[in-house]
């Protein structure tokens, strides 16, 4: 694309840039080892035990909207939030390891911006793509939160005038080392890049037409078929899009999605946290499997006190993403924060 009209100088001084088949089941009511009764949703092989409010959160930290979760290469979960009004720390990300024990926590430089949290494996290592939409920016970081550089929308790229309106959402990184990264909140647009964070392109644009988007929330390149494709959370469609890895249209699902937010894939299976209350679990070929803890929705639940909110069920799922052993990871945008363990039963 052209270049646009946007100052280099400008956007550094802004950014503060440093150099470096199957329906909702109702759930049904168990009991734990510790006399606990728990929910459980699902059906046939995918039941899964639900743990609200799962990790345990030392003294100082204070959940804002949860809106990231990954689980690492050593079973860690990792869980970026926006850090509630009555913390005493402000970092943006914690970790927990597989018992919810407290293990760590970096970030005060996202705190209110965080987003996406992509979780990318690279020559043996780890490392996290996040999305701040607060500072206009994302970022390739270390698991402990240091960082290798941020960026802002490229300047190649006509249609943006100032940093404003460059509102980075989510990441996806091909097997090539290619990454996209999605404009959700802004303009839109998915901009492409090579491993070294060469801009490469840009396509999609806000519109309903096949190749366009609105409000491209969440990304990931599906490698469960013949050949890896784009697929993007076209929330503000209803509808998942699929392209391929240069950006060109291939089809939409409109089928079982409502408010698809991001998407993990475990095997076949892909977990699509919805944002209209509920976790949805497609095949290989994006048919359902699924639904998993549907709510009546957000509105006016979502800001509430966490006595408001249904045991088994959903307010506003953000994030999903699978441990190791098919867990599911859920976190959702509420005030209070929630994260909920789904623990995997047949």
């Amino acid at each position: 694309m052209n270049k646009k009209n946007l100052s280099r100088r400008n956007f550094l001084k802004r950014t503060g840039f440093a150099a470096a088949a199957l329906t909702a089941a109702p759930y049904v009511i168990a009991q734990d080892k510790s006399g606990s009764r728990l929910p459980v949703i699902g059906s046939g092989e995918h039941q899964y035990e639900v743990i609200h409010d799962w990790g345990e959160l030392p003294a100082g930290h204070a959940y804002g909207n949860t809106h990231g979760v990954a689980v690492d290469a050593q079973g860690l979960i990792h869980i970026k939030h926006t850090v509630g009004k009555d913390a005493k720390i402000d970092d943006a990300v914690v970790v927990f390891d597989a018992d919810g024990k407290f293990v760590r926590s970096w970030g005060k430089q996202y705190k209110g911006g965080a987003h996406g949290l992509h979780l990318s494996q690279e020559g043996g290592e780890e490392f996290f793509y996040l999305c701040d939409p607060k500072r206009h920016l994302f970022a390739k970081t270390t698991l402990d939160g240091k960082e290798i550089w941020r960026k802002w929308a490229p300047e190649q790229c006509v249609g943006y005038t100032k940093p404003e309106e460059f509102n980075p959402t989510n990441v996806a990184l091909a097997p090539n080392g290619d990454f996209f990264v999605a404009d959700g909140y802004g303009k839109s647009f998915i901009h492409q890049f090579d491993r070294d964070a060469k801009y490469l392109r840009s396509f999609g644009g806000k519109g309903s037409e096949p190749g366009q988007v609105s409000c491209p929330h969440g990304l990931m390149v599906d490698e469960r078929g013949a050949a890896p494709m784009l697929v993007v959370a076209d929330r503000g469609n209803n509808r998942l899009q699929n392209f391929s890895l240069a950006g060109q249209h291939i089809g939409f699902v409109k089928e079982n999605v409502m408010e698809p937010c991001h998407f993990h894939t475990h095997g076949k299976l892909m977990v699509v946290p919805d944002l209209h209350a509920r976790v949805t679990l497609l095949d290989e070929n994006f048919k359902l499997v699924v639904q998993l803890g549907e709510g009546p929705g957000y509105a006016g639940i979502r800001t509430l006190t966490r006595d408001h909110f249904v045991p088994g069920q959903f307010v506003a799922p953000h994030s999903a993403y699978f441990d190791h052993v098919g867990n599911i990871f859920v976190v959702e945008w509420v005030e209070v924060g929630r994260v909920t363990k789904l623990r995997k039963l047949a």
